[in-house]
């Protein structure tokens, strides 16, 4: 898929210019006296840079999103919220058709497994609410974008509706942000394209809290419905803190999704009160059971 270079000229151009300012500032609830805005659209991206009264930027941003993804809604149904997750290597049909019974069951937001595994609960899942939620680039996230695309691209065809995709975060950690954003954006287009969400999981373990702020505005930049925080294969996962953060940097418009060592009720209660509005759990069960997991993920 060919990706406009312009896209992503305009997505780098609005995060150098945004990620110091959202490193020290919550996101302001108003414009305040004596700032303007101003609006810039093409190609399919629209950018709304605010100045205050003197010309420095204070905030920049697409808000293209729909404002469900991000909204934590007043009544916690934490099933609804969980993509029932199993990505261990050794995962077997039985296992993973046992994950799709449980999805049925406790009506949970989707089952998230690996791409070998999208036909099978596709056809488990027909005609229940619970999604096909698979990854790409996983877990190391260091797959070139070409074959990130050709790879959701035939998820897709397999069954999936959701997309999670891991970042280059080793291009990141370069700030090689031209990179990132394309890699991002090839796999957006074509998630939206089949009408899928699409998540982007930033590995915040390996991150510094400048390039947390940076990978989640790429994310939004590029499109994406969520930032999620983890592949719980990097040896850390979701903290509030973390949340918070994300929350802050994308605004209440967007999806943020909590992943790795969400292990019980607290934790899912927790990280839904910093502002997740999906749960990735292996732990799916115990937690809408009130029981605490020793599972790693």
């Amino acid at each position: 898929m060919a990706i406009d270079p312009k896209n992503v000229e305009k997505i780098v151009e609005v995060i150098t210019r945004e990620v110091l300012r959202a490193l020290t500032e919550q996101e302001a609830q108003d414009t305040p006296d004596g700032a303007y805005c101003a609006v810039e659209e093409g190609d399919g991206i629209l950018v709304k840079t605010c100045f205050d009264d003197v010309g420095h930027v204070i905030s920049a941003g697409a808000e293209r999103i729909s404002s469900t993804l991000g909204r934590i809604p007043e009544d916690l149904d934490f099933g609804a919220m969980i993509d029932h997750t199993l990505l261990k290597p050794d995962a077997t049909p039985d296992q993973i058709a046992q994950l799709c019974y449980e999805a049925r069951k406790y009506e949970f937001a989707s089952v998230c497994i690996n791409p070998a595994h999208v036909r099978l609960c596709a056809d488990l899942l027909r005609g229940a609410d619970a999604k096909v939620c698979t990854v790409i680039g996983f877990p190391l996230g260091a797959s070139a974008p070409d074959v990130k695309v050709f790879e959701t691209e035939t998820a897709l065809r397999d069954g999936a509706t959701e997309i999670d995709m891991v970042i280059n975060i080793g291009a990141l950690k370069g700030e090689d942000h031209t990179l990132v954003a394309r890699d991002i954006q090839g796999v957006v287009e074509a998630g939206h394209k089949a009408g899928a969400l699409v998540k982007v999981i930033i590995e915040t373990a390996l991150l510094t809290e400048e390039e947390k702020v940076t990978s989640c505005l790429l994310a939004k930049e590029a499109g994406a419905d969520y930032v999620k925080t983890s592949t719980g294969f990097s040896g850390g996962g979701a903290t509030v803190e973390d949340i918070a953060l994300m929350r802050r940097v994308v605004g209440p418009t967007m999806g943020v999704k909590a992943s790795g060592g969400v292990r019980s009720r607290e934790d899912a209660e927790n990280l839904v009160k910093a502002g997740a509005t999906r749960l990735g759990a292996s732990a799916g069960v115990k937690i809408v059971q009130g029981e605490v997991s020793t599972d790693a993920y």
